[in-house]
């Protein structure tokens, strides 16, 4: 998706927020007794109807008790990697920006995502106001640090669920989620009583504690996170001293890819579960892609999905920093490509087409 059509899409959608939520309240042939039983097992695992990870922990109690658990950690905030410390419930906002109040800058059917998000009817995205990770790149800097936003309850949160649902998008996807994943399960309990069946879209910078990412096991059907850097000192310089960013954000995809597996299309061309990687590449090779790639092929299965995105554009303060105060080369998107296919990664999503070799 381009620069230009992420923001207008972005403006149009924060426009129509608060006009939304006014409307929202066999046999097969030959082989053995036991391949019939397989492929007769298959064939009723494709025909069985969807169910989210999060729909059993919601008749058991279980969402709801998790969500009290995350809420509890922001009396003393430690969602981020960063562990501020910050008494958000008391109103206080921590390094991300966010007290315990729910900000929310737009919702609606997104058809930029990946193709097996988006489908025929699209991806059902919110976002959220806020960010613990602050880059100084951020194409959407005025709601990840300028705290553009709307103020809503986690009812309201529930309600634009549902309302996605019943337009027809194909999932639920949170963006930059980290900072409310208490008021995210919150409100998936609360939809989920009223008949919320899209699969959860946890769409992530990557930088991701351990502890929550274990809370949010059982709740989520596809992890999205980022892998934007493999060198600590980009980290450090673009993301507002995160240095411990690749180190934390590896532990985080082994534990997501432990969780969901690996992501695979069904028959309808979309996909329910499994792990999806970003990598963003970056002018002058800041983000080291070409180690990122090597991580990705070394420590989990080379099928895994893994979207390298070639629409960096300085941004925000990017000016402020010279290796990074231009758009990427065609040639330095080319060797991203290249390094990935030298890792030996088989399902590469290029410019939003499959590249396979």
């Amino acid at each position: 998706m381009s620069d230009c059509s992420r923001r207008e899409y972005l403006k149009k959608a924060g426009s129509a927020l608060a006009a939304s939520l006014l409307h929202v309240t066999g046999a097969c042939g030959g082989g053995t007794r036991n391949d019939l039983k397989k492929q007769t097992a298959e064939t009723d695992r494709e025909e069985k109807p969807f169910e989210p990870e999060y729909a059993a922990l919601h008749r058991d109690g279980v969402l709801k008790e998790r969500g009290e658990e995350l809420w509890e950690i922001m009396r003393s905030c430690r969602l981020c990697p960063r562990e501020c410390g910050t008494n958000r419930i008391e109103g206080n906002r921590g390094f991300c920006g966010a007290s315990a109040e729910l900000e929310i800058a737009s919702f609606q059917a997104h058809f930029g995502e990946e193709r097996p998000l988006v489908g025929r009817h699209g991806s059902g995205t919110i976002f959220f106001s806020n960010c613990s990770l602050r880059c100084v790149f951020c194409i959407n800097w005025q709601i990840s640090q300028g705290g553009e936003g709307y103020r809503r309850s986690i009812r309201d949160l529930a309600d634009m669920m549902l309302a996605l649902q019943k337009r027809g998008c194909h999932n639920i996807n949170v963006v930059t989620p980290t900072h409310y994943s208490p008021h995210i399960l919150l409100a998936l309990d609360s939809a989920a009583e009223r008949g919320l069946r899209l699969p959860l879209v946890y769409n992530t910078c990557g930088w991701e504690r351990l502890k929550i990412l274990k809370v949010l096991d059982g709740v989520v059907d596809i992890y999205m996170p980022d892998f934007k850097y493999a060198c600590e000192k980009a980290a450090a310089t673009y993301s507002s001293g995160a240095g411990d960013y690749p180190g934390v954000t590896k532990a985080a995809l082994l534990e997501m890819h432990r969780q969901v597996g690996v992501a695979k299309t069904v028959s309808d061309g979309l996909l329910y579960r499994g792990l999806l990687i970003r990598h963003l590449v970056m002018p002058n090779r800041v983000a080291d892609t070409k180690s990122v790639m090597e991580w990705i092929a070394e420590h989990l299965p080379l099928d895994t999905y893994v979207n390298i995105m070639s629409q960096y554009t300085p941004h925000y303060r990017s000016m402020e920093y010279p290796d990074i105060a231009r758009r990427i080369t065609r040639q330095e998107y080319q060797e991203a490509i290249e390094w990935a296919r030298e890792a030996g990664l088989t399902n590469i999503d290029v410019q939003g087409m499959p590249y396979s070799w």
